[in-house]
């Protein structure tokens, strides 16, 4: 009953109910319930989640989608806030809801508290249901950098509300404000995670106090975010992902171990407080009940989400590469659960300011009670149902990680050649300053001179190995038979030996990095950032075109003559013009003379048509040698019909025939006959036939 139960009810909602029964049972003992508090919330619950999350934050993920996330974090929370506060404002005015004491400024305080997605819920839900990658780091991102907006807004309305009016000085403050707490929250994590991170490299004699230090440096970092009213679920954020690599570099893999379990049990710990309370508080605080204004509120927060996330998907898509489908659109809408910051932020409220307090956090747990129950119980089978793509559970492996680098280092040649400069160009720009700095100061030993690669190897064989060990097949395995996991490995690792590669010296290795740097700052230099759409065209194009046409024509023209090799393609002059004969003078080289008739009987006479000399029948033969063209047919007709049979010819005519292609033999050799060779001394000099 109970398995089946949790596959359909999230564990949020089970724990809620548990909440509500223990703040009945105690409110019918007579006791008074605790309220959830909310420095309690904020200073001891709220801080193991998002270190947990910020600790084992998907960097590549989360990185590549970072323009969208912030996108939906920022404009998305400010429309929804605006949105909500602006119409609530409105619904508050009409007479018949009885609210028109509530002002602008609260409503707009009301729907900053209101819009915010909770980190905390949708871990709770989105962990169960096993979403893909895409979808999961949106929501969950989006739930954790819109914190600082929620921030910003609710101490602005806070403040403008107990003054009373707005200027647009005080608009542009809030703007300042929203990037001072933003980044500032990021360079107070950043700050603390690199102490961290510097901390464990001198640990290696202690391995008892590295996980301390951890947990210690990011408490810090959170509490002096919050000091300073900057965004402490920020500090955190940036504090674990940046301390992680360099610190899980620097630890035991122990002290790995008691840092991943200490925080998932850390976090969870706090998520069940969080949602237990809830249900207390539901039952211990005091309500005031509005039917218009929860009904309204539950419905505006509905339809700003999905006019929020539909308008903003529109002009996303238009600069992502993988576009988000309508399904993606309608599970971001869906997920957008809101859960006990709200509740928190709402406690908050001075009541002598604001006397609407008990009805907006009544409205305010409606609200969590319809997201977490509602959508979180139907989000499951409506996943199912439109068939969205789920998480495949898959270890990495060496494969995919060679893939990945090289796919990385050859978009960014490519960007580099093209002369763009895309985010894999400045990821290859912080990895090699990364690489050549950091790394060296933060990470001890021969670990940071390791390329990327090789440690991620190390680790799967180390993880490959233990694995073994714990499942007891290394009992089996014998010594002798070859294995992808080394059990050396489990050793504290020996120097590294050097490579057996042929070695160049250091100055012949200095002038191949100064010509290859040289080389592509003036390509980079020399060519501009462009796209397919914007080249510009070759001034040689034309011109090369132009050769081509011409070169196909001639293999055309050659084609045709080599079919007309056949036919008796020379040009002669007409029948009625005397023959002529070319002579070269030293005057005149290209001058012509007039060649006596002599034998006329004997030369054959052509006959040309004029009007097309190129083509094959405009040439015919007329007269040769005087004889009659009666079997020049014949034997054209032979040739096209093939072997005839004709009847045995005289002697007579058996010796003309004979005598016919003796003369015919004779004109070839003729016609084929280059004539005497000339002397090479002789060439310039002039002739006469």
């Amino acid at each position: 009953m109970m398995p089946r139960l949790s596959s359909i009810v999230p564990e949020s909602c089970l724990l809620i109910v548990v909440g509500l029964l223990v703040g009945g049972i105690i409110k019918l003992v007579g006791e008074k319930p605790p309220v959830l508090d909310s420095k309690v919330f904020f200073l001891y619950l709220l801080p193991p989640i998002i270190l947990d999350a910020g600790y084992f934050l998907p960097i590549r993920p989360f990185t590549e989608n970072i323009g969208t996330i912030l996108i939906f974090a920022v404009v998305g929370t400010l429309w929804n806030a605006f949105f909500i506060g602006g119409v609530l404002y409105g619904v508050c005015q009409i007479e018949g809801a009885n609210l028109q004491t509530v002002m602008l400024l609260p409503c707009l305080l009301f729907g900053s508290i209101i819009s915010a997605v909770d980190p905390v819920a949708v871990l709770a839900v989105f962990e169960e249901i096993h979403i893909n990658e895409l979808l999961h780091i949106l929501v969950f991102g989006e739930s954790l950098l819109n914190d600082a907006v929620t921030v910003v807004l609710y101490h602005l309305f806070e403040e403008y509300a107990g003054v009373g009016t707005v200027t647009i000085i005080d608009v542009f403050l809030g703007i300042v404000s929203f990037l001072v707490v933003s980044l500032g929250g990021v360079m107070v994590g950043a700050i603390y995670g690199v102490l961290a991170a510097f901390t464990s490299r001198f640990t290696a004699h202690t391995r008892v106090i590295e996980p301390l230090f951890v947990f210690v440096y990011s408490y810090m970092a959170y509490l002096s975010a919050e000091v300073f009213h900057l965004s402490g679920i920020m500090a955190l954020i940036a504090c674990g992902a940046i301390m992680r690599p360099y610190v899980e570099a620097n630890i035991s893999h122990k002290s790995h171990t008691t840092i991943k379990y200490f925080l998932k049990m850390w976090s969870s710990v706090s998520e069940t407080l969080i949602f237990i309370f809830l249900g207390v508080s539901t039952v211990a605080g005091s309500h005031s009940w509005n039917w218009t204004f929860v009904v309204v509120t539950i419905i505006l927060c509905m339809v700003a989400r999905v006019l929020g996330v539909i308008g903003l998907t529109y002009v996303i898509n238009k600069f992502r590469i993988v576009k988000l489908t309508t399904k993606d659109q309608f599970i971001i809408a869906y997920g957008g659960l809101r859960g006990a910051i709200a509740f928190s932020l709402g406690f908050l409220l001075d009541k002598d300011h604001f006397p609407m307090r008990d009805m907006f956090l009544t409205a305010i747990i409606t609200v969590i009670f319809f997201t977490v129950f509602v959508q979180g119980m139907t989000i499951r089978p409506l996943v199912d149902l439109l068939a969205v793509k789920k998480k495949q559970e898959t270890k990495r492996s060496i494969n995919e990680e060679i893939h990945t680098q090289f796919l990385d280092h050859l978009l960014t040649g490519i960007e580099d050649i093209c002369g763009h400069y895309g985010h894999h160009h400045w990821k290859d720009k912080l990895n090699r300053f990364n690489k050549k700095y950091v790394k060296k100061c933060l990470i001890a030993g021969e670990r940071s001179k390791e390329p990327q690669l090789i440690a991620f190897y190390h680790k799967m064989e180390m993880k490959q190995a233990i694995e073994l060990v714990e499942s007891g097949g290394g009992v089996k395995l014998p010594s002798a038979m070859p294995s992808t996991v080394s059990m050396q490995n489990i050793q504290p690792k020996k120097p590294p030996l050097e490579r057996a590669l042929p070695q160049i010296s250091k100055s012949r290795e200095e002038e191949i990095r100064k010509i290859l740097r040289t080389n592509l700052q003036k390509t980079r230099q020399r060519l501009q950032s462009y796209n397919r759409h914007t080249l510009v065209a070759d001034p040689y194009e034309d011109g090369w075109n132009d050769i081509l046409i011409k070169r196909k024509k001639m293999m055309e023209f050659e084609k045709r003559i080599s079919q007309m090799n056949n036919y008796l393609t020379v040009p002669a002059p007409p029948p009625d013009s005397p023959t002529i004969a070319r002579a070269r003078l030293s005057s005149d080289p290209q001058a012509w003379s007039i060649k006596p008739a002599t034998d006329a009987g004997t030369i054959p006479s052509i006959k040309v048509d004029l009007a097309s000399p190129q083509t094959p029948d405009s040439v015919n033969m007329v007269d040769e040698f005087g004889k009659p063209a009666s079997r020049i047919p014949r034997e054209r007709e032979e040739e096209e019909e093939g072997l005839m049979m004709r009847p045995p010819l005289g002697e007579k005519e058996e010796k003309e025939e004979q005598e016919e292609g003796k003369e015919q033999q004779r004109l070839l050799r003729c016609l084929s006959d280059p004539g005497p060779a000339v002397a090479e001394e002789e060439e310039d000099e002039p002739f006469l036939p």
